[in-house]
């Protein structure tokens, strides 16, 4: 079994592969603090509680953003499961042309996600990312990885507004039934959705018109299924595109 770990700044989604078959997933919060050991716990309690044996890990691959949790996640593979991980960045063949300015710059989800991406669903593609920051990758029609845009993710948006406004709440992100808000909470709410699916479909819009006005729009990430399931901007949502991904560059590094 080859074991996927997606490290991201706000959370850390684990997949467990058999071949091509995703056998289960979890999606937990990162702890920029755990240890190699309590790492291997946890894992090894999700897969008692899916009725999975750790002990049949064969492979490990580790995506992460976070570099402080290289070294644990690292560590945790090699003493107990055995093995050397496989981490996604310089020198792994992603069998697509960086075309950033420099390619060492490219985040590792980004480059996952795009693999995964144009795999799926061939090229020109973009890819929307809804994490901690929300990211936007241009996949070409050849299957060139070039470039992007980068902003705030709507969670630490709506903190920003509640942490700068002395008398503004903190409000949860759902999607509300109306545009215009009737109260306080309301009209926070509205803004922030309907304010956030604006960006998202009027960045995913500029760069369709770049690519000449056509391209397969991807939607990943914990908060894409809420955001942008119905947006006329997005053809697919699927929160798992980068744990694909990871099994995906696996299979082309043996």
């Amino acid at each position: 079994m080859l074991l996927a770990l997606d490290v991201g700044n706000t959370n850390t989604v684990i997949g467990v592969f058999e071949g091509k078959t995703l056998l289960q997933h979890w999606r937990l919060s990162t702890r920029r603090e755990g240890t190699r050991d309590e790492y291997a716990i946890l894992i090894k309690g999700l897969f008692d509680f899916s009725g999975l044996d750790s002990r049949q890990v064969s492979a490990v691959i580790i995506s992460s953003v976070v570099p402080p949790l290289q070294g644990p996640l690292e560590e945790m593979a090699q003493h107990y499961f055995r093995v050397d991980p496989m981490i996604v960045g310089p020198g792994i063949k992603t069998g697509m042309p960086i075309l950033y300015e420099s390619p060492r710059d490219v985040g590792a989800d980004r480059i996952v996600n795009a693999v995964a991406a144009f795999e799926a669903f061939g090229g020109p593609c973009i890819v929307v990312d809804l994490g901690t920051a929300t990211t936007f990758d241009a996949i070409s029609p050849r299957g060139e990885y070039m470039g992007g845009a980068i902003c705030p993710g709507i969670g630490i948006s709506s903190e920003a507004l509640f942490q700068h406004a002395a008398k503004l709440p903190r409000v949860d992100i759902t999607q509300p039934k109306v545009i215009i808000g009737k109260n306080t909470v309301g009209s926070m709410q509205a803004g922030i959705f309907y304010g956030y699916l604006s960006l998202v479909e009027g960045v995913v819009a500029r760069m369709r018109a770049e690519l000449g006005g056509r391209a397969t729009v991807i939607a990943t990430g914990g908060l894409a299924q809420l955001l942008l399931t119905g947006s006329t901007a997005v053809d697919h949502v699927d929160p798992l595109l980068t744990l694909t991904g990871l099994r995906i560059l696996f299979e082309r590094n043996q």
